[in-house]
């Protein structure tokens, strides 16, 4: 093989490495680009309190195959683990309240459960209840098409379905826990697609969640198998063995170097670098949106612009480890989201991270794991680490009873870490591709900024870009 032969990656996190080793295991030769001095993008682990506990997500769906399917080939099927509780509560109504089984993405299909809960009002629940006897569709609807062509906001279908208590105290916090953002204005296909197939389904949204249960009960899924996954050693573990593979393989790493210029010239694609250029015979685009849309304005300028305003949330993650004595609540579960009627001055989101992964278990410490920051709402970000801080302590007095000091703290700050996808973001991203494919061959795209978050979804966007260029002869 050629330098003409290469397929040069641009961004090494989890999309990016997972494109270079597959492109790899396929016997092709690779470089991958970052700009960054270590690869894994917002995947990181480090020593804390004894352990090693992540830095950003500490998990990923394991009912969605792709992750799962990736360790396996890596050899680390064998040490993935799932959370030692499956419960967890939300801050509202001046406690911490246990979620109520049968939640969908915060939805409720068990009302009895729900009402037990005390998580939302009588009326809240009477409104609930109301969607039980819907017959028809709303005026425009059913919701959004399979493809995100006609989408809208969750905040839109759940408001609209079950009433602002049960958007604002359950799924809201969920959703915005996963994205940092605004539920109200989040694409429903994009970033709740289960609550859009069950939307297209039946007027009625709980017996349309229904009979998605049953419908998985009769397919023999097991109900009781974990949703999440996650490793022992920080889900570092796979970003490092990824990288790992693609060095053993004789794949080109090149951290600390960024793309600054993207042109095709003949049959090659040629990839302006801080270290010179470099020929391609194909591009796989794996970077936020922002510079992402730098590269690609020159061969499709109405995509990149899109891609461009894509925004933007910002967070902190505040891990702490306290004496448990200094609480006054039970670690039985796996954390606490806030409900939107009682936000928190800096805290959104507190993970137990001690109570959720039983290698992190420890008698007497607690490793707690909080969020600070929204979209639109960087107040919490805005103070330094001792200010901030100061500002998580007094939240967890708030929440959790805490009386005592902070044995050890770590802030790891996350700038412009989470996309934010407004309703018709597939289509706009459809049409990127069909942008970039009128053009020369062999530049394809991928990553959170595209198809959504998550790891598992990083990995199937990685592996449909290969398959894509292998579609183009690449």
């Amino acid at each position: 093989m050629t330098d003409d032969d290469t397929i040069v990656v641009i961004g090494a996190g989890i999309t990016g490495l997972t494109a270079a080793h597959t492109l790899s295991a396929q016997g092709r030769r690779v470089t991958l680009l970052d700009a960054a001095d270590r690869v894994g993008g917002r995947i990181l682990s480090s020593p804390f309190a004894g352990h090693m506990v992540d830095c950003g997500a500490d998990a990923f769906l394991a009912r969605v195959p792709d992750a799962v399917e990736l360790c396996r080939e890596l050899g680390l099927d064998h040490l993935l683990t799932s959370p030692a509780s499956s419960s967890a509560h939300v801050w509202t109504a001046g406690a911490l309240r246990r979620l109520p089984a049968g939640l969908v993405l915060g939805v409720p299909t068990d009302l009895e459960a729900l009402g037990d809960s005390g998580i939302i009002s009588a009326d809240g629940l009477a409104r609930a209840a109301e969607d039980l006897d819907r017959t028809e569709w709303p005026e425009g609807e059913p919701g959004p098409d399979p493809e995100g062509a006609d989408d809208r906001s969750v905040g839109d279908l759940v408001r609209s379905r079950l009433g602002d208590e049960v958007f604002e105290r359950l799924v809201a916090p969920l959703l915005s826990g996963v994205n940092a953002g605004d539920a109200d204005v989040l694409s429903l296909a994009t970033g709740a697609a289960q609550l859009a197939a069950a939307a297209r389904r039946e007027p009625s949204l709980i017996r349309s969640l229904r009979q998605q249960q049953e419908a998985a009960r009769a397919s023999g899924a097991d109900p009781q198998a974990p949703v999440f996954a996650g490793l022992p050693g920080g889900t570092q573990m796979l970003t490092d063995t990824l990288r790992a593979e693609l060095e053993r393989r004789g794949g080109d790493l090149r951290l600390g170097v960024a793309a600054t210029g993207l042109r095709h010239e003949g049959h090659r694609w040629m990839i302006d670098t801080t270290e010179g250029t470099l020929p391609a015979a194909a591009v796989v685009l794996a970077l936020p949106a922002a510079p992402s849309a730098r590269l690609l304005a020159p061969h499709a300028p109405e995509g990149a612009a899109e891609l461009a305003r894509l925004e933007y949330a910002s967070v902190a993650m505040i891990t702490l480890a306290v004496r448990r004595a200094d609480l006054a609540c039970d670690l039985d579960g796996s954390g606490f989201l806030v409900a939107l009627t009682d936000r928190l001055p800096a805290l959104t989101a507190c993970s137990w991270a001690s109570s959720k992964w039983a290698h992190l278990a420890d008698p007497d410490i607690a490793v707690l794991r909080v969020s600070a920051g929204r979209h639109g709402d960087t107040a919490a970000l805005a103070l330094d680490d001792t200010a901030l801080t100061e500002a998580i302590a007094a939240d967890l007095t708030t929440t959790m009873g805490l009386d005592g000091p902070l044995l050890e703290v770590r802030i790891t700050r996350w700038d412009d870490a989470l996309p934010q996808f407004r309703p018709g973001h597939l289509g706009r991203v459809r049409a990127l591709r069909a942008e970039l494919d009128a053009g020369p061959p062999g530049l394809v795209v991928a990553g959170a900024a595209h198809d959504g978050l998550g790891i598992p979804s990083c990995v199937r966007q990685a592996r449909n870009a290969v398959q894509h260029l292998a579609e183009q002869g690449f």
